[in-house]
């Protein structure tokens, strides 16, 4: 199974981003090979709107089963549960961190979004 992350960067070391819509980068890493591929989100870092649908259908093309994000926003949230992709909300600084908490049943899917649409970390 392949798993999204967002980060800021390009390996397993380096921050995980607290927003998905807006999120630099996914790291897609696929669970039974232990490799892992970057996917660069750039156009919905800074589009007007849209950012969360627009990066749900990005990693749903994937073929992700489940993404490991810091905060999902509503619209996302939707997108996702429809393409049958789990949540997990993890406050882990880097991706590695996120990863080892995953992999040993730490996070929970989430059943909801847990922040409104629009969400800037910086408020």
């Amino acid at each position: 199974m392949k798993v999204a992350f967002t980060t800021m960067g390009d390996s397993l070391d380096a921050p995980l981003d607290s927003r998905f819509g807006r999120a630099q980068k996914f790291l897609v890493y696929d669970l039974d090979r232990g490799t892992f591929e970057i996917i660069d989100n750039q156009q919905n870092l800074n589009a007007a709107q849209g950012a969360g649908i627009q990066s749900a259908e990005t990693v749903a093309r994937l073929g992700v089963g489940s993404v490991v994000t810091g905060h999902c926003g509503p619209k996302a949230f939707r997108v996702l549960a429809a393409a049958k992709i789990a949540v997990y909300s993890s406050e882990a600084p880097t991706v590695s961190e996120a990863l080892r908490a995953l992999r040993s049943g730490a996070l929970k899917a989430a059943a909801s979004a847990d922040v409104e649409g629009h969400w800037d970390r910086s408020s």
